[in-house]
C-alpha cells in the first residue's frame, strides 16, 4: 500500500474538518477535531486532554482559511 503524501494527509484532513460545518462553522474546532481522530483513531470525548501534534493542527488550520 503506497503511503499518503503530506500534502494528500494535509488536504484531506482539511476536507474532513468540513464535514463538521453542519454542526458548527468553527474552522479551529473542527480541524482540532479531525487532527485528534488522525493522531488518536478517536473523535475526543468532552473532557479529552489527550495532546495533538500541534504543527500538523496548524497546517490544517492555515490551509482549511486559505480555501475558505
Amino acid at each position: 500500500m503506497e503511503s499518503e503524501s503530506h500534502g494528500d494527509l494535509l488536504a484531506r484532513l482539511v476536507a474532513e474538518s468540513r464535514s463538521f460545518e453542519s454542526s458548527s462553522k468553527d474552522a479551529e474546532r473542527n480541524c482540532w477535531l479531525v487532527v485528534h481522530r488522525h493522531a488518536h483513531g478517536v473523535l475526543p470525548s468532552e473532557y479529552d486532554i489527550r495532546e495533538i501534534p500541534e504543527d500538523l493542527y496548524l497546517e490544517v488550520l492555515a490551509l482549511h482559511r486559505q480555501q475558505a
